[in-house]
């Protein structure tokens, strides 16, 4: 997919296994690990706190994120501004054997310069697809209670179940933060053509 943003084109991708495999000779992982730095350090709530290094975001994809892409039990789908990753989406695949139809989105991040440029949009309308593809029709994730996520999230068709209080520190670890817990079902949800789209190999 590709679109027109007031910044340049955005292309919306899908990493390639082969490509999580080898040293990172296209600087995708330096670019990733730069992203999820910049949105912590923006007041991301996504699992981690202040202090929080390059090195760190850097692992985090490496030991956590990559291993998955490569064995096919995880999708991790990447917006690019020329040849830069300005933005990204998992699809966790991984789910027990009596939920073969589920999967659970994780970590949506934009950069900071360039939010509010139907990013997080295109990049949660690419997971649809890619959920489809795999053959999942129930769609879960969390997000911080009442912030722009949660309604991003409603306004593409996630209902939510409820909040959990006092779930997560915050970014900066002052304070303690409540979830929403949402999910989205596919076999009910509009499928327009304005959801359609071919995805970038």
């Amino acid at each position: 997919m590709a679109f027109a943003s007031e910044a340049g084109v955005i292309r919306i991708e899908t990493l390639k296994s082969d490509a999580s495999r080898a040293n990172d000779g296209n600087g995708d992982i330096e670019m990733l690990a730069a992203l999820l730095h910049a949105c912590v350090r923006a007041g991301a709530s996504v699992s981690f706190v202040l202090p929080f290094s390059h090195e760190d975001a850097k692992a985090f994809w490496i030991d956590q994120v990559l291993p998955g892409v490569a064995a096919g039990t995880r999708s991790l789908l990447i917006a690019r501004l020329s040849n830069r990753i300005i933005g990204t989406v998992q699809l966790d695949l991984a789910t027990p054997p009596n939920q073969p139809h589920r999967a659970e989105v994780r970590k949506l991040l934009v950069h900071p310069d360039v939010r509010r440029r139907g990013i997080a949009k295109a990049l949660m309308i690419a997971v649809d697809q890619v959920a489809r593809t795999a053959r999942r029709t129930l769609l879960t994730l969390d997000t911080v209670t009442g912030g722009p996520a949660e309604r991003l999230y409603q306004s593409l068709g996630y209902f939510s179940l409820g909040s959990i209080p006092r779930y997560a520190l915050n970014f900066d670890s002052r304070v303690l933060e409540s979830t929403t817990v949402m999910y989205k079902d596919l076999t009910t949800s509009e499928q327009g053509k304005v959801h359609s789209f071919s995805l970038t190999e």
